[in-house]
């Protein structure tokens, strides 16, 4: 987690292209791509979310978030158990390690580096992808195709591990399926009424998430 990083810097960013301050405050982040994250704040502020301001906006909130991920935030740390867990199955040829996520590719890179988290992911799917998230696990498989992925592997064999109902969503959307963390906004309870498969308050028992990843 950023600590809040991530939601300073698109504040920043459009505060600092558009003149308009706290542009996202009560915009709805938790599981969301930024194509809509950021859609959603230019419709509240009655402008068009064209080519143009999308670009202006995105370069000037990859340098603000340049500058904000090293910060101190409430909460900011690598969550409990990820580390271990990649580490585990990074040289695993059984699997295959794919980030599928609604940051921009740039800005993933950004706080997923900070933490040293970033080189376990050959490839993956994005928020300017798609603006929705569910049309991101035929990108992410695709890309994995391309980086050595067999080809006869479908998104069935997929597994997508996530903290909201929008990426319990996202992965049955194409038959994949879901291991959801209550490391985020949502508890254990609602994940598992979301739908989601296997269910952890957090990842920290790594022969526990392995085994249950197995199992699917």
């Amino acid at each position: 987690m950023t600590g809040g990083a991530g939601q300073r810097a698109m504040n920043r960013a459009f505060d600092e292209v558009f003149g308009i301050p706290d542009a996202f405050t009560g915009v709805d982040l938790a599981g969301r791509t930024d194509t809509s994250i950021v859609g959603d704040a230019f419709a509240r502020q009655g402008m068009a979310a064209d080519a143009h301001n999308t670009a202006r906006f995105r370069e000037r909130y990859l340098v603000c978030l340049q500058e904000e991920v090293p910060r101190p935030g409430a909460g900011k740390r690598v969550l409990p158990g990820i580390t271990p867990l990649l580490d585990a199955l990074e040289p695993d040829a059984r699997h295959f390690l794919a980030l599928l996520t609604g940051n921009y590719a740039d800005a993933a890179a950004v706080k997923l580096g900070h933490f040293d988290l970033w080189r376990y992911f050959r490839c993956g799917a994005f928020g300017e992808d798609h603006g929705d998230r569910n049309h991101l696990v035929p990108v992410a498989m695709n890309r994995a195709r391309a980086c050595g992925l067999p080809p006869h592997v479908e998104p069935m064999h997929a597994i997508v591990i996530g903290d909201t109902p929008r990426d319990v969503a996202c992965a049955h959307a194409h038959g994949a399926r879901c291991v959801a963390v209550a490391t985020g906004e949502y508890s254990v309870d609602s994940l598992r009424q979301a739908g989601a498969d296997v269910v952890f308050e957090d990842l920290s028992d790594t022969p526990a998430v392995l085994h249950a990843l197995a199992r699917l």
